[in-house]
């Protein structure tokens, strides 16, 4: 069997498995076991976060034969179709690359006919906002009149780009970035169902460079982990092509004692071994900008700070 990422196979299958959506969680979960559930809603949120998770579990939870608490059981014969992607009640359409009129004409050619197994037929849009104009204009007809048995799950990074047309028609649910301590809690627990040897240095770092995407920190663990040997900070900032913090504040002295023979030294001796240019001065410019909070606002600004 081919081998399978982390984050693929540490996909939340239970809303309680969900991290750092405490918010959004009790939402939906009270919206099913209520059958309050709206007929589109709207998923925000930077990458990482779990909207397409939350689409897929959602899609699971509001068909399944024996929900507990809101949670889809996983056993029953709806849940096990919409996993293995057996049924046609769960559509999913990705936008970036299905973004014209008659892709969602296509898509749309179901929603007369009524759900095969579950009680609702759910259509997952990712990316939602790089539809064109004539496709947002042939889904709007849809969810102004949208039939009792069909549910639209929209996900989009940008809900700026959604017109206010398809907006108004839907809950907006935000997601919000992995907080630092979540994330570290997460990977710590993967670790070690994986068995995977991480230093807490190691899984600091990836957790800081993740910047509040969950999936993004599994698979730079992934990717750290199968080079072999314990996860250290040293091995995560190679693999990001990173110069790491006492290069960077090294490097910044530099630029403060306007030595430029000097900061050209060290940024050559950085390239020769291996690291990306670009990522160096995008460090120095994290760096600065931490500095700059730190002396303006060294209380308020504590959580806006990158490391």
């Amino acid at each position: 069997m081919a081998y399978q990422a982390l984050y693929r196979r540490w996909r939340p299958q239970t809303f309680e498995s969900v991290v750092g959506q405490t918010a959004t969680v009790k939402t939906l979960r009270h919206q099913i076991e209520t059958g309050q559930i709206a007929h589109a809603y709207l998923f925000c949120g930077c990458r990482g976060t779990g909207k397409t998770t939350m689409a897929k579990l959602m899609s699971r939870a509001i068909n399944c034969q024996n929900p507990n608490h809101g949670d889809p059981c996983g056993q029953c014969e709806v849940c096990r179709a919409i996993q293995t992607e057996s049924t046609m009640d769960v559509l999913e359409l990705d936008a970036a690359s299905n973004n014209s009129v008659d892709n969602i004409r296509e898509l749309l050619e179901q929603v007369r006919y009524p759900a095969q197994m579950g009680k609702y037929k759910v259509y997952i849009i990712d990316e939602v906002h790089m539809l064109s104009t004539a496709a947002f204009n042939a889904l709007l007809k849809t969810l102004e009149e949208p039939p009792a048995n069909v549910v639209f799950l929209l996900a989009t990074t940008e809900p700026h780009k959604v017109p206010v047309t398809i907006r108004s028609r839907c809950q907006h649910i935000p997601f919000h970035r992995i907080t630092i301590a979540d994330t570290v809690s997460r990977l710590k627990h993967v670790c070690s169902q994986e068995n995977i040897e991480a230093d807490e240095e190691g899984i600091w770092e990836i957790a800081r460079q993740a910047d509040g995407a969950l999936r993004d920190a599994l698979s730079l663990l992934d990717q750290c982990a199968v080079s072999g040997g314990p996860v250290g900070e040293q091995q995560v900032l190679d693999a990001l092509g990173l110069a790491g913090g006492l290069e960077t504040g090294r490097l910044m002295g530099r630029v403060a004692d306007h030595d430029a023979a000097g900061a050209l030294e060290d940024i050559a001796r950085l390239y020769g071994g291996g690291k990306d240019v670009s990522a160096i001065l995008g460090e120095l410019s994290s760096l600065a900008r931490d500095l700059l909070i730190r002396k303006t606002a060294p209380t308020a600004g504590g959580a806006l700070l990158t490391g």
